[in-house]
């Protein structure tokens, strides 16, 4: 059974940094592709970033317009666990964030699972 457990939202004020961790169970994570996805207060859910399961040089990574330059996305598969090193954050960034899984090992395949516990970011002064 996949599971997928967040932790590391919390409270920051804006240009603040937060770092998520996502730790996964119940399938061989380094042979998948993993995103992070966030749904705001009254919005529907948004793409964040993806990282693929093996290095393929700089496509490796993508991120949303919204967040790139200020998001980071990695994995140590040794650990089973995804990360998203989050700086500069905005008043926007304010959501519920929830890791999910991909259908495959690239990042373009359709995510397949996605949590639904999520870890709370909120951004304010």
């Amino acid at each position: 059974e996949v599971q997928l457990v967040e932790s590391g939202g919390g409270s920051v004020q804006p240009g603040g940094s937060l770092r998520l961790s996502c730790a996964a169970s119940g399938f061989i994570f380094r042979n998948y592709a993993m995103s992070w996805v966030r749904q705001a207060p009254g919005k529907g859910l948004e793409w964040v970033s993806s990282i693929s399961s093996i290095s393929i040089g700089v496509g490796s990574t993508t991120y949303a317009d919204s967040v790139k330059g200020r998001f980071t996305i990695s994995r140590d598969n040794a650990k089973n666990t995804l990360y998203l090193q989050m700086n500069s954050l905005k008043p926007e960034d304010t959501a519920v964030y929830y890791c999910a899984k991909h259908s495959g090992a690239y990042y373009y395949t359709i995510r397949s699972y996605t949590s639904d516990q999520g870890t709370q970011v909120t951004v304010s002064s």
